[in-house]
């Protein structure tokens, strides 16, 4: 798990990311069939054990923040509404938002910010590149290694991929995200000091100040 300290919505805000695992990630592909109740007896297992969990955060005053991303309980938007639901909506269970895992399945980035706007507790700026050509591998892999050829989709430095980081930060500006934009970098083709620095200079040219003023009056 990572510990951050956030000063977004309230001051001293405090926020651990982190994975939940899933005990029903095995049965992604639905084959042999799943066994009646099923999936659903799998996010009871999530909530089960992380109530208890959640309520402690909520006694310590602080938030966790899930990382959507495969072999989680949420890998998408329709398991994040189902982990919402499963833990009842619990007021100290959000998302560290990563378009990289969400991207390259197909998953709609954007209608995710949409959607969990007041859930969004941390936020990565990483970059992927996918294919949408036909591939000798596909969303699984094919066991192929990042950074070799045959991958339908690797993960690149912050500005080099398809994620559109324009986009996410003026949603994020309408959710009043005030938080970090922590750069989480693989790029398994560049050297990583380059990166490192390419990608803070990308981070500080993205960030621009929000306007205090429409074109017919202060905002609120």
């Amino acid at each position: 798990m990572q510990y951050h300290r956030q000063p977004h919505d309230r001051p001293g805000r405090r926020v651990v990311n982190g994975f939940t695992g899933s005990s029903i990630w095995p049965v992604l592909y639905s084959f042999p069939p799943n066994l009646p109740g099923q999936i659903e007896g799998g996010f009871a297992d999530f909530a089960r054990k992380w109530r208890p969990i959640l309520d402690i955060f909520e006694e310590q005053d602080v938030d966790f923040a899930l990382e959507v991303h495969p072999t989680e309980i949420a890998f998408d938007l329709s398991t994040a509404r189902m982990a919402l639901e499963a833990i009842e909506h619990h007021p100290r269970f959000g998302f560290n938002f990563d378009p990289s895992h969400m991207a390259y399945q197909g998953v709609d980035y954007l209608r995710f910010l949409d959607e969990f706007s007041s859930r969004i507790f941390h936020v990565h700026v990483k970059d992927v590149w996918w294919s949408e050509s036909p591939h000798e591998s596909g969303t699984f892999g094919g066991h192929i290694e990042f950074g070799e050829a045959g991958r339908q989709w690797d993960f690149r430095s912050p500005g080099r991929g398809r994620i559109d980081f324009e986009a996410i930060y003026r949603k994020l500006i309408f959710a009043n995200y005030n938080g970090p934009l922590s750069v989480e970098w693989e790029d398994a083709m560049m050297d990583r000091e380059h990166g490192a620095m390419e990608a803070r200079e990308f981070v500080a040219a993205l960030q621009f100040p929000r306007s205090a003023r429409t074109f017919y009056g202060p905002t609120e």
